[in-house]
């Protein structure tokens, strides 16, 4: 089971750095162990990010690692809920643009910077947008750039008091990527979506959650037992009626009412054909509480 965050962040020597020294944290940490710690417990998967003295910068190959994590997750049925969450004092500080320093100095071919955002960040976005399973981000300490996205793109958003969401980009003179630009105005409207994006403030957990980018804040100390409680909550659900709800509300904020309800249509379809549809419906016939078993 992955460490608490007040476990972890016992275990880690460091200070709590200020907002501009996670704006820049980078660099590998081999002494680390693994990049991505990853356990699954009651139905629940636990992926962990594990570079704590980079505040959890994200390389190439622990982005690799978790597609194939949230890919695996997608598809084994004894896996009903996943949990992302990280070690130490920070959630994700964004990519690591020092992991590869020779590719950030190397002249450029028109298209390499388009296709290395859609084969990079993008894809690793889309990983946990289309995850068959809900995903539960469980926020321990500060998410910038690609980091907050990345728990933004989760399904359901717990927040310890300590967690900042950064959107980082105008401060290195960049465009917002990893679908910031995509996620923000569906989460907050185009106009907080711009004030995050134009000014980079560093955003309290307790304002993420009035602005509707978080579901739940909680003590630094409570956030592994909320966000244990929440995802065993979800996988004694009804596994695949979820995956379907998942689907119509993610399509639903790029469709028309006729293609929405047109999914709809053809998701309840799909889902009558569950053993946990049977079983529900049952359950509500003979008053009772159901037992779904994710099929």
């Amino acid at each position: 089971m992955p460490l608490s965050p007040r476990e972890t962040s016992k275990a880690s020597e460091t200070s709590e750095p200020s907002a501009e020294a996670q704006d820049f944290a980078s660099g590998g940490d081999p002494a680390d162990g693994s990049l991505i710690l990853h356990t699954t417990d009651n139905g629940v998967a636990w992926i962990t990010l594990n570079r704590p003295k980079s505040l959890n910068a994200i390389t190439a190959d622990q982005r690799e690692r978790l597609i194939s994590h949230f890919g695996r997750a997608s598809a084994d049925s004894a896996v009903r809920a996943v949990v992302l969450t990280a070690t130490g004092k920070g959630f994700c500080a964004g990519a690591d643009l020092r992991s590869a320093p020779a590719a950030a100095t190397a002249e450029r071919v028109p298209g390499d910077v388009a296709r290395t955002i859609r084969e990079g960040a993008q894809r690793l976005i889309s990983a946990v947008l289309d995850c068959e399973k809900p995903v539960i981000a469980a926020v321990n300490g500060v998410a910038a750039g690609l980091g907050a996205h990345l728990a933004l793109a989760c399904d359901l958003v717990l927040a310890a008091e300590s967690a900042r969401f950064i959107e980082v980009f105008v401060r290195r003179g960049l465009v917002p990527d990893g679908g910031g630009a995509y996620l923000l105005p569906r989460l907050v409207g185009p106009h907080r979506a711009k004030e995050l994006m134009f000014f980079g403030d560093a955003l309290a957990a307790t304002e993420a959650e009035r602005f509707g980018l978080v579901n739940r804040v909680v003590p630094d100390g409570d956030l592994a037992a909320t966000a244990r409680a929440w995802a065993q909550r979800v996988a004694l659900g009804p596994t695949r009626a979820l995956a379907l709800t998942k689907q119509l509300v993610n399509a639903s904020l790029d469709s028309d009412r006729t293609a929405a309800f047109a999914a709809e249509a053809a998701a309840q379809e799909i889902n009558m054909a569950t053993a946990d549809a049977t079983e529900g419906v049952a359950a509500f016939v003979e008053r009772r509480t159901p037992v779904f078993r994710g099929r």
